[in-house]
């Protein structure tokens, strides 16, 4: 949350009106327009977190030695982390290798993205606004139907869906279900898994920030007042709290995406008939 978007509950506290609680409308932030295009608090930092990212990258690659100094050291770490424990105990020693750029990259715009919520100079997580998880998700959509076309063919693809032995009356109604899941239900909970946590996180830390604020500007007496200590305390538990799931589901995300790629390059998922394309 920012001060322009407390600026309407304070003024309210201050002025001796009824408490205002959050409502959506503290994810629109717009900055300036460019002709039709409004370009919002979201959107700004987003290029500002991607664009430090890839300078400290960069910068760390370019000096990598054998002897790693302690920003190596910890970038190492930090790529280690979803190379080894999400894309290659997903998608197997065998295939993961060519997926480990887009696993790392999944990983760490969405874990910056979602911390932007716990920064002090933003303090609105990013993948708040649904745009930028389903901009995510649609890079994930394409690259696991296109890794599944590319090992099975389209038509073994399609035949993929419907496991062998199954009665033929029953066949078309599991082909059915799991077309929806793969081109439906699956991107759409992606996305939504993402952003339905980063925006009610946000919304519940800026209940107890407003209120306690609220309690503090225009309680009755001092016992309301006083109220706004534990009030203000809590929206500190809530903080640590949140900066936990930002990194869960940065994780959760990744490892959903892995997973997926890993059922497109399964050999057994391969059917009868169906020669992998090379």
């Amino acid at each position: 949350m920012t001060l322009t978007a407390l600026a309407p509950t304070l003024a309210a506290a201050g002025g001796g009106e009824s408490y205002q609680p959050p409502t959506p409308e503290i994810f629109w932030q717009p900055l300036f327009e460019v002709g039709g295009l409004t370009v919002t608090n979201q959107m700004a930092w987003a290029g500002i977190i991607t664009a430090v990212l890839c300078g400290v990258m960069i910068m760390l690659s370019k000096r990598a030695a054998i002897l790693p100094s302690k920003g190596q050291w910890l970038f190492e770490g930090f790529y280690n982390f979803p190379r080894n424990a999400i894309a290659r105990d997903m998608i197997g020693t065998k295939e993961f290798r060519r997926f480990v750029p887009l696993i790392v990259t999944l990983f760490t715009m969405v874990l910056f993205f979602n911390l932007a919520g716990s920064f002090f100079l933003t303090m609105n997580p990013v993948t708040g606004k649904i745009a930028f998880p389903i901009a995510l998700t649609i890079v994930v959509y394409v690259v696991y139907h296109w890794v599944s076309i590319e090992k099975m063919g389209f038509m073994g693809y399609m035949k993929h869906m419907v496991p062998p032995g199954l009665p033929k009356w029953i066949a078309p109604v599991i082909f059915l279900l799991e077309l929806v899941t793969y081109l439906i239900t699956r991107p759409l909970t992606l996305a939504l898994r993402l952003f339905g946590n980063m925006f009610a996180g946000h919304m519940v830390i800026y209940l107890f920030v407003t209120g306690a604020f609220f309690f503090l500007l225009h309680g009755d007496g001092v016992l309301l007042r006083l109220l706004s200590l534990p009030t203000f305390a809590m929206a500190g538990v809530m903080l640590l709290f949140e900066i936990l799931v930002q990194f869960l589901q940065a994780f959760v995300f990744a490892l959903l995406a892995s997973s997926y790629i890993a059922g497109a390059v399964a050999e057994e998922h391969i059917p009868d008939g169906a020669a992998p394309q090379h």
